[in-house]
């Protein structure tokens, strides 16, 4: 049963890097946000030729969740899949997003669409957050 779920989470995941926009790196990523009520988000890379004003397949399954009505404490899991030959972390600014929303017990899951992965905690992914207590 978790295979199988894990073998539908990559073909999810490699169907949404064909709706990913980067025609500047052509580096796609694609993001799903498992909720604590079983249900998933999605969010692919949108780039624009100001880069600072793409955005991250992380950030824009994350605040797609908050559009809907999620809230802090919601969220469960994220998986992130790249384009690239090798995985690859989160952004920073996707770090500190991802941090202020999940419990730093949830898992990162990181895929390549070559089929290699590895699961992070959030803490293990950023392990001195900037939160509310540096305020």
């Amino acid at each position: 049963m978790l295979k199988d779920r894990w073998i539908k989470m990559k073909e999810e995941l490699i169907k949404l890097l064909d709706k990913a926009y980067a025609p500047y790196s052509n580096f796609h990523v694609s993001c799903l946000v498992e909720m604590k009520d079983g249900k998933y988000i999605s969010g692919v890379n949108v780039e624009n030729a100001s880069y600072g004003a793409s955005i991250c397949a992380e950030r824009n399954a994350i605040t797609t969740a908050i559009s809907m009505g999620y809230k802090k404490g919601d969220f469960r899991k994220i998986y992130v899949m790249v384009s690239g030959e090798k995985l690859s972390t989160p952004c920073f600014m996707c770090r500190q997003v991802i941090t202020e929303f999940f419990d730093n017990d949830s898992e990162v899951v990181l895929m390549g669409k070559n089929g290699e992965s590895k699961i992070l905690k959030v803490s293990e992914l950023c392990p001195y957050p900037f939160d509310e207590s540096d305020l």
